[in-house]
């Protein structure tokens, strides 16, 4: 995945050392638990979030899940070997 250099919520965050808004990413976390949790989701919550680092525009990064309880999962957005990104979400899957 990718933000591109246009992303509207970009500009003035920072001028001259641009950085991608965490609730940028956290909405492309929520756009990527729809597909783990195989249909649309309705997101509860972040019980817990923790930025470890910073992300450029036009940097490649992924998203990934590990199995909690029901209704709850572990997410990571990571750089490479670079972890940004840990946290849990809250959802329930749309009816």
């Amino acid at each position: 995945m990718r933000i591109v250099a246009s992303h509207p919520a970009l500009p003035g965050h920072f001028p001259g050392h641009p950085v991608v808004p965490g609730v940028v990413l956290l909405d492309v976390v929520i756009e990527s638990l729809s597909r783990y949790a195989g249909g649309p989701v309705r997101v509860l919550g972040f019980p817990s979030v923790k930025f470890l680092a910073p992300l450029q525009p036009e940097q490649d990064f992924d998203v990934t899940f590990s199995n909690g309880r029901s209704g709850q999962a572990g997410f990571e957005v990571s750089r490479g070997d670079t972890r940004l990104v840990k946290g849990t979400v809250s959802f329930e899957v749309a009816a």
